[in-house]
């Protein structure tokens, strides 16, 4: 896989690098564009890059309702945007992310695709059902 090193949300490039796009933000609209890609995608393939931003908007979601799943380097751009925020997680947004999540998880999804082929998909699959349990 290129660019990953753990299947948690935020072990791969292109979600570190979307960390740090949120510094400059200051409400929803990063992490709605990145849901409302997967949305918008319908039954087309989605490639593997918006789906790990996807993931990590998700995510982001979560850590807002003070349920995150781990903290370590690669979230702390996320940690630190997140401690700065006084924003309550509209419920539209939660459907939005939890859709993204099982969108990413079915045909046609480059990221699905990658994950299958790896040793790792056991584990990257528990990672979305866990974070789909910390959005609800």
């Amino acid at each position: 896989m290129m660019g990953a090193w753990d299947t948690d949300p935020f072990g791969n490039d292109t979600a570190c690098d979307w960390a740090y796009s949120l510094e400059e933000s200051e409400d929803f609209d990063l992490i709605e564009e990145a849901l409302s890609k997967i949305e918008a995608a319908g039954d087309e393939y989605i490639e593997a890059p918006e789906a790990e931003e996807a993931i990590a908007a998700a995510d982001t979601l979560a850590r807002l309702k003070g349920k995150a799943y781990v903290k370590n380097s690669h979230t702390e751009a996320v940690d630190e945007w997140v401690a700065e925020q006084q924003l309550t997680v509209p419920e539209d947004m939660i459907e939005l992310a939890i859709l993204a999540i099982e969108r990413i998880q079915s045909e046609p999804s480059e990221l699905l695709e990658q994950w299958e082929e790896s040793d790792d998909f056991d584990a990257w699959k528990k990672h979305l059902e866990n974070l789909k349990k910390r959005l609800k």
